[in-house]
């Protein structure tokens, strides 16, 4: 399905993918396609909804300048897949439970979390050289860190909010393993450290911007480069934080189903970042905000609530959109809407069928919080197509 609607108010117009999407979203959008750096217009995704600054599901270009708050402070968050060579026959609901516990006692999740047995201590210090030049340039990123290492020991841990692990059937009914989850408290640290220093310079050189959380850092700027670096390392992080849950995962699944192989290409892609691209003849840099990069058969994951579907998809290369996509179903809700409105027992009836908690820790994460993703997925045809339909029968989250 082609744009939706465009709006015109701005500097740049602003091209979105559906008809669902409310006034504060698209006031936020406009002041984004305001911003003098922004490139060609920008591209909203069908799960597009309000964040901090920029929306949550937007595709925005920039020439000579990044906005760090665009980028957003979960850096390299994302997704990991992998089919198996397990059908939902030699998959019963006892198994389900002791896999539910055994990856809960295995993985640690929720906020704040960290391995006390330091599991993946040797993989995380391959990244403490990246991190120590990044530090060395930035003594005040140093000190708002305070020497704590706990980055080491967040590697292979899941996190808490949207973050999840899940086991999935397919239109097949075969097994498939996913999870979402970002760079952790790491990467927090570094993106809130540079979105600061980008604000306190647009204020110095008295830019006028219509909201401070989209300050940019223009190139040439002293620590341009730092913050380039910053998110790639971050980003590498992330991916490596993925894998080490998804080998985790795998042995926790090794340990109460029959034997197994993984059966499919692994698919590994990150939704807030920021990378150097072409697109209408010109190098800008693209910041995908809550969005996928689906350039032709580029494969990409997009999760719908705990209850709901997801996808697996290949990317059709759409340039209008800057050869991205939906990074998943989208919020309707926040989480305190979501927690005032739902109880425990409509998040029962909402995952019936669905082995996950159940209480009211994870009443924000409830189905009727999000988009339809079968919607986010009809308005964004000219964009993905799908090779798998997903349905959890599992569902950890922190």
């Amino acid at each position: 399905m082609p744009i939706q609607q465009t709006l015109h108010e701005s500097r740049v117009p602003v091209h979105i993918w559906t008809d669902d999407v409310d006034a504060n979203s698209k006031r936020q959008l406009a002041s984004i396609a305001s911003l003098p750096c922004v490139f060609q217009h920008v591209a909203a995704m069908p799960d597009v909804h309000l964040g901090l600054g920029a929306t949550i599901g937007s595709v925005i270009a920039t020439q000579k300048a990044i906005i760090p708050a665009a980028v957003g402070v979960d850096l390299g968050c994302g997704m990991v897949a992998c089919r198996l060579s397990l059908t939902a026959n030699e998959v019963d609901e006892v198994a389900l439970q002791r896999i539910f516990d055994q990856i809960t006692h295995d993985i640690p999740v929720g906020r704040g979390t960290y391995n006390k047995r330091r599991a993946f201590e040797q993989e995380a210090l391959l990244f403490e050289p990246g991190l120590q030049e990044i530090l060395r340039r930035h003594p005040d990123l140093a000190k708002t860190m305070c020497g704590t290492r706990q980055w080491v020991n967040q590697l292979g841990t899941l996190g808490g909010g949207n973050h999840f692990i899940e086991v999935c059937l397919d239109e097949s009914d075969q097994v498939w393993l996913m999870l979402h989850s970002g760079s952790r408290g790491v990467g927090n640290v570094l993106a809130s450290y540079f979105i600061e220093l980008a604000k306190r310079d647009m204020e110095r050189w008295m830019i006028q911007l219509p909201d401070r959380n989209l300050a940019y850092i223009p190139e040439g700027c002293a620590y341009f480069d730092d913050y380039v670096l910053a998110v790639k390392w971050a980003q590498d992080y992330a991916m490596q934080n993925r894998r080490c849950m998804l080998d985790r995962a795998l042995a926790a699944l090794r340990m109460h189903l029959p034997a197994f192989e993984v059966t499919s290409e692994v698919v590994n892609c990150h939704h807030n970042y920021v990378e150097k691209e072409h697109h209408f003849g010109t190098n800008v840099w693209v910041t995908r905000k809550g969005a996928i990069r689906a350039r032709a058969g580029d494969l990409g994951l997009i999760p719908g609530s705990m209850g709901a579907r997801s996808y697996v998809v290949r990317g059709l290369g759409n340039p209008m959109s800057f050869h991205s996509s939906a990074h998943g179903a989208g919020r309707r809700m926040s989480r305190t809407q979501a927690q005032k409105a739902f109880s425990a027992a409509d998040l029962a009836a909402q995952t019936q069928g669905v082995i996950c908690r159940k209480d009211d820790g994870v009443v924000d994460e409830i189905p009727s919080a999000y988009k339809d993703i079968d919607e986010v997925m009809a308005h964004q045809r000219d964009l993905t197509e799908t090779l798998h339909t997903l349905k959890q029968i599992l569902c950890v989250k922190g």
